[in-house]
């Protein structure tokens, strides 16, 4: 078919890319900047394309337009040209030619159009607060990619909606995506500079070698950020695939995320557009941006992402509100390492860091939140963390140059995989830690997918080009390590049924009711008296209940989180309670058996104090004298085991009377 069969008029601007008008004409807008001779390809066949040229339309700014009629029944893909250049329209809702992983199906991509209308039917935007929110981080193809994950759609959107049963039980209530939009993961190889002779070693050894692309597995880099990614989706439909994908997740009450990183060269008004598209186009709830350019003055004050929650890793509050102006609904949060380092440095035992811990624990700030992780995309796994003291990215074929050189991270006395019973009980505790220091903080925790079951790169913190096993969670661990999942769980479920560990607005350490008590106090071996010194390893938090509501009607229950990253075990008084109340133990990071029975009444002679043994934390909540039922947010999955109830006891510790350099690494004066 040649042009001359096809009608064409003069455009409009807007939309960008391709869309159909109320008469079926197809419209094209293109922002070119050429002073040479545009258009628009059209492929129709296997044959030559058909070239339009923009003159006979109409330009409008930079936007060359024209509408096309004849295509409205037709299928069809297209590019832009200028010249002999070939462009790959930017605002395309298909990308063609990269459909299949790692491997380009056509050198040349093009665009494509989205034809069918979709039924979302009672879909809405959950619009969880954030003070509410529990985000899980993951990558499509890694979550369900492994033969373990045991869904029908490996590696896809829709292998992610075959996993909505476990991230309920789980708690989540936002999945954050890595890089989701169409991008182009084979790149060239990247190779140590050679040498002169290696050079000239390599040329005479094959003059016309060529490089061996490699996989760019994260895709943070400039893509077509309109359209799904193609490979991500099971059924050759990504943009149904994905609204498939985000209406079960909303049904289920859970939120998407979508993370999206803009390289300089991309324009602010165009992130705009980006962000307004995938709201209007497929209900997404939220945005990760990353970049050094973003203008998050621009979208924080757009209408239209008024109740779309914004993450990026600094927000200039005193350009987006007047004075001390509080939003209607925040939905503007901080996402940067600020709570992840100070955080690390306590857990590993460093010192001068607790003033750091405290202000994490409590910042809550009023105009926009905080997103808190230990761990990310990037950086050592849970379970590398506290395995490994050195990087290990050999198989990046970088000679393990790249990658941060600073993890903050501690073995526990043995580099890497070990044996060492007393070496694994240590590393478990310490992820229990890690943990708890991020689910009882008040600003919205995010788990990296996998570190709830103890899932490793085997010490790979920079895996960004490894599309195997190093990436793909193995979904047996779910088993293996199923006693810290369900702790995992049950310290979820804990903070979700008590408003008073996860509160709209920050404490403010004051007894702003009269009732006696702050709504946050500090403590430490004495209560009421907190040392912050550069060597304390140690903090108990208290938390009053009575100033939040459960249910809008009755007082939260307190809480004592006794914090104890020293090597040695440490008593803690107690504050006192109201007569009539005394202090339960709900979980305790030392205890070797999952926490499935049911709180435990502390005995007598822990009433007024409580042993906490090194390197644990123990969280303590307020119960009437003479109840020891279980507490509000305990339900697990699966049957209930039993567990021991004795009471642990100074003498029965497996850290007393060691000597120091032994309790330090946690380890026995057997098995050091």
């Amino acid at each position: 078919m040649t042009r001359q069969q096809f009608k064409t008029y003069p455009g409009v601007p807007y939309p960008m890319g391709v869309s159909m008008t109320s008469g079926g004409r197809m419209n094209f807008a293109a922002d070119l900047h050429t002073k040479e001779e545009c258009g628009v390809l059209l492929y129709l066949d296997r044959g030559a394309p058909v070239r339009l040229p923009f003159h006979m339309g109409k330009k409008v700014g930079n936007i060359y337009c024209l509408q096309v009629d004849g295509l409205a029944d037709r299928d069809f893909k297209y590019n832009f040209y200028a010249g002999d250049e070939v462009i790959t329209d930017p605002y395309a809702a298909v990308i063609y030619g990269n459909e299949k992983w790692g491997r380009r199906t056509d050198p040349a991509l093009k665009g494509g159009i989205i034809r069918s209308g979709y039924d979302w039917g009672e879909d809405r935007f959950p619009m969880t607060p954030l003070s509410e929110s529990l985000l899980y981080l993951l990558h499509v193809r890694g979550f369900t990619r492994h033969a373990s994950s045991g869904v029908k759609n490996r590696g896809t959107f829709a292998g992610i909606a075959e996993k909505i049963p476990y991230l309920k039980e789980l708690g989540i209530t936002a999945v954050e995506l890595m890089p989701a939009c169409e991008f182009l993961e084979l790149e060239k190889e990247k190779l140590p500079e050679p040498s002169m002779e290696e050079a000239k070693k390599r040329y005479r050894e094959d003059p016309e070698a060529k490089e061996t692309p490699r996989i760019n597995y994260w895709g943070y880099k400039k893509g077509y950020y309109f359209a799904p990614k193609f490979s991500y989706a099971a059924s050759g439909r990504p943009a149904e695939e994905f609204r498939d994908l985000v209406k079960a997740l909303h049904a289920e009450g859970i939120e998407l995320i979508m993370q999206f990183y803009f390289p300089p060269s991309v324009k602010q008004a165009y992130i705009l557009e980006v962000l307004r598209y995938w709201v209007l186009e497929y209900h997404v709830d939220g945005f990760h941006l990353l970049g050094v350019r973003v203008p998050m003055e621009l979208l924080a004050t757009e209408p239209m992402l008024g109740n779309t929650k914004l993450f990026y890793e600094d927000v200039p509050c005193g350009e987006i509100y007047e004075g001390s102006e509080a939003p209607v609904y925040k939905n503007l949060a901080y996402y940067n390492d600020s709570f992840l380092y100070p955080m690390r440095g306590f857990l590993k035992g460093d010192e001068n860091m607790l003033p750091q811990v405290l202000f994490c624990l409590k910042r809550n700030p009023v105009q926009a939140g905080v997103i808190n992780y230990i761990t990310n995309y990037s950086g050592f796994s849970l379970a590398d963390l506290v395995s490994y003291d050195s990087k290990h990215n050999e198989d990046n074929g970088e000679d393990n140059r790249d990658g941060s050189d600073s993890n903050f991270s501690w073995n526990c006395g043995c580099e890497g995989k070990t044996r060492r019973k007393a070496v694994l009980r240590l590393r478990k505790r310490q992820m229990k830690n890690a943990m708890l220091l991020l689910l009882t903080a008040q600003g919205t925790p995010m788990i990296v997918s996998g570190d709830e079951f103890g899932f490793s790169h085997g010490g790979n913190n920079n895996p960004y080009c490894q599309d195997n096993a190093v990436n793909w969670l193995d979904w047996r661990l779910t088993e293996e390590n199923r006693d810290f999942l369900e702790f995992v769980k049950y310290a979820a479920a804990l903070r979700r049924a008590h408003p008073i560990l996860h509160c709209p607005e920050e404490l403010t350490m004051l007894d702003y009711l009269s009732c006696g008590c702050p709504d946050l106090s500090y403590h430490g071996e004495e209560a009421w008296k907190l040392n912050t010194d550069r060597q304390s390893r140690i903090a108990g938090v208290m938390y009053c209940g009575r100033y939040a509501k459960k249910n809008r009607q009755e007082n939260d229950e307190s809480f004592y989180i006794a914090y104890n990253m020293h090597w040695e075990a440490h008593n803690f008084a107690l504050p006192a309670l109201p007569e009539g109340q005394r202090w339960i133990r709900v979980c305790d990071t030392f205890e070797e058996e999952p926490k499935e029975g049911g709180a435990r009444e502390l005995p007598e002679e822990e009433g007024k104090e409580t042993y906490v043994p090194g390197r644990s934390i123990r969280i303590l909540m307020s119960s009437p004298a003479g109840r020891t039922e279980v507490p509000e947010g305990k339900q697990t999955a699966g049957k209930r085991r039993k567990r021991k109830t004795g009471v642990l006891k100074p003498e029965s510790l497996p850290d007393a009377g060691k000597p120091q350099q032994l309790r330090k690494a946690g380890l026995t004066d057997s098995e050091e």
